[in-house]
């Protein structure tokens, strides 16, 4: 029975979020997106990366990547879908010659990964003495 605030899903979304359960799916989307989403796939970049889209989702949430690797990083997305998925241009770079995926001269081909919080991460060092000296006992010997 429906509450009288809540309105019944129609056919159409009923219908679609019983087409597009798979349980494994539903899993990996909570344990990676903490939600769970159906939408259209709308495209596929180099790096495995699968895009998708559902209008009828809350607004600027309507848009989303499912990420290949387990570990991923934003920093995998190529920027004409990163354009796309920040609501920057309203046509995937499947649809937009504009936004097709080609390298320029002065682009790298690929992405630069973030080693933050990895044993590659920038580490500074000090150049200046330091203020404070920890104490060495110099004791001598006993005869």
């Amino acid at each position: 029975m429906v509450s009288r605030h809540e309105e019944p899903l129609s056919r159409t979304a009923a219908a679609d979020t019983d087409a597009n359960f798979l349980p494994q799916q539903y899993f990996r989307q909570l344990l990676y997106i903490g939600d769970t989403k159906y939408g259209r796939f709308v495209g596929e970049d180099k790096a495995g990366n699968k895009f998708y889209e559902n209008n009828d989702e809350l607004p600027l949430r309507t848009r989303w990547v499912d990420f290949k690797k387990h570990d991923y990083d934003s920093a995998q997305v190529e920027p004409g879908w990163h354009a796309w998925q920040g609501f920057m241009v309203d046509k995937p770079p499947t649809e937009d010659p504009l936004l097709q995926t080609k390298v320029r001269k002065w682009e790298r081909p690929e992405p630069i990964p973030n080693l933050t919080a990895t044993r590659g991460a920038f580490k500074t060092y000090n150049t200046t003495k330091p203020k404070i000296y920890s104490w060495e006992p110099k004791a001598i010997e006993r005869q």
